[in-house]
């Protein structure tokens, strides 16, 4: 059946961009909002919007059973998740269908086992994807985690089963170590996700961060290009571009031909992003996880291929069958995010809410702004500190990082800190103008010997 209402379960950016995919396909939208987003952007252009809750997440945005409620009382046949909050919900994935709704997503039971770290590794081992060297699932208790490390070698890396984003995760340099953090880092997993199941893996010194984007209609699988995700700070993205600088074709090849081999295993159905990092010592790849859900930074890969994936995402859960294949996906040029965060980046990027007094986008030949802030608007200090997803686009990387630095120097943002002067000292760092950088970078090596090293 068409899809002919869609209630969005998000806000931000993401939720005024499912919003205008909506209104591209000529579908109806209905905002859920909570109380602190009364005056978004998003509740404004939807074509009707309402409120589920308190300001606080818990009271609003992950009440599966109030946002599902609010879809029926609206007349919506859809559900749009977006990113974060409950997009990687299984059960919420579930609730949907059960209430007579369409997912705009993945299958619950692909969702539910590409959750578990864990399982997803052992997934990618039957499709022949690789994995660093580690535990074959969730280590019992910490002489369990030891033995596995004697076996592959110290450093090694503590990870949340159930986890992302940094939580649950501890580098470990020997075994009196590891017996002193892996109850520790099970508690922390267990408070953060539900669950303190724990697995080991071979700690690599310096990687970088490469993502491949797939997308499927539970049939058939393409994947649509890499993004390089290296340059971060605690785990969390700053910077994303593609192609990747590091990246030859041959590696190209064979990186995205394992993220759609490992898509196929589980029938994949709708976008999702296959994570990876790469040994810059020897430039071998390894599996990290499935990410199933829309990225934060798809406008990248939107940006090379000229492909809309969240209409596509609507197409597919309407029961069309992918317009995509492979041979039809092209690309061409290079395209940067550099995410503009309320945040103080010289006191370790700490959020700052507040007014915005002032709020001016670049506009010009290859430039995109993807978000939700205007003039006057109060930013809720209950959520992210994501302002605005600045996107370049040029015919060559220097091109699009000639336009990224223009539309740097054209914002005009006053009454919160932002990271845009962060930005503008990154694109002159000779490290990431050659290509040269990895997932520590900005600790070890931009703000080495920096006060602000030992926040990052």
């Amino acid at each position: 059946m068409p899809i002919k209402k869609v209630l969005i379960a998000n806000r931000g950016e993401i939720a005024l961009r499912v919003i205008r995919a909506c209104r591209e396909l000529g579908i109806g939208s209905v905002q859920a909002y909570s109380s602190a987003d009364k005056d978004s952007l998003p509740v404004r252009l939807a074509d009707e919007s309402v409120e589920i809750g308190g300001p606080q997440a818990t009271e609003s945005y992950l009440k599966g059973s109030t946002i599902i409620a609010a879809a029926k009382e609206f007349g919506a046949d859809a559900i749009h998740p977006g990113y974060g909050f409950l997009s990687e919900n299984p059960d919420f994935a579930e609730e949907c269908a059960g209430a007579g709704l369409a997912y705009i997503g993945p299958q619950a039971s692909i969702i539910r086992v590409m959750g578990d770290k864990a399982a997803a590794r052992r997934l990618a081992v039957e499709a022949g994807v690789p994995v660093t060297p580690g535990s074959d699932g969730p280590a019992a208790d910490s002489e369990a985690a030891v033995e596995v490390a004697r076996s592959i070698g110290f450093p090694v890396l503590i990870k949340a089963s159930a986890g992302g984003g940094g939580r649950g995760m501890r580098v470990v340099k020997n075994e009196d170590e590891l017996r002193e953090v892996f109850e520790r880092a099970s508690h922390e997993a267990a408070v953060a996700f539900g669950s303190g199941a724990v697995y080991v893996e071979k700690y690599l010194d310096k990687v970088r961060h490469i993502e491949v984007q797939v997308f499927g209609d539970g049939e058939r699988v393409v994947h649509v290009g890499e993004r390089d995700c290296s340059i971060q700070r605690r785990h969390q993205k700053l910077v994303e571009e593609s192609p990747s600088p590091a990246v030859d074709e041959a590696m190209r090849e064979r990186i995205t031909t394992a993220a759609r081999r490992l898509a196929e295993r589980v029938n994949y159905r709708s976008a999702g992003t296959v994570e990876f990092i790469v040994d810059t010592a020897t430039n071998d790849f390894y599996f990290i996880e499935m990410n199933t859900r829309i990225q934060v930074e798809h406008p990248v890969t939107e940006e090379v291929t000229g492909l809309d994936l969240i209409k596509e995402q609507i197409r597919v859960a309407s029961g069309e069958s992918m317009s995509l294949y492979q041979e039809d996906i092209k690309f061409f040029g290079h395209a940067i995010e550099c995410r503009i965060n309320a945040e103080d980046p010289d006191k370790g990027f700490m959020p700052r809410p507040g007014k915005l007094e002032e709020f001016t986008v670049p506009l010009g030949p290859g430039v995109r702004v993807d978000s939700h802030a205007y003039p006057g608007y109060v930013l809720p200090p209950y959520y992210d500190s994501l302002l605005a997803k600045v996107v370049t686009r040029g015919q060559t990387r220097e091109e699009a990082l000639a336009r990224m630095r223009c539309a740097l120097a054209e914002f005009q943002i006053t009454g919160v800190p932002t990271t845009i002067g962060f930005h503008q000292r990154l694109l002159n760092e000779p490290a990431f103008l050659e290509g040269r950088v990895h997932t520590r970078y900005l600790k070890e090596e931009m703000w080495a010997g920096h006060p602000m090293q030992e926040m990052l």
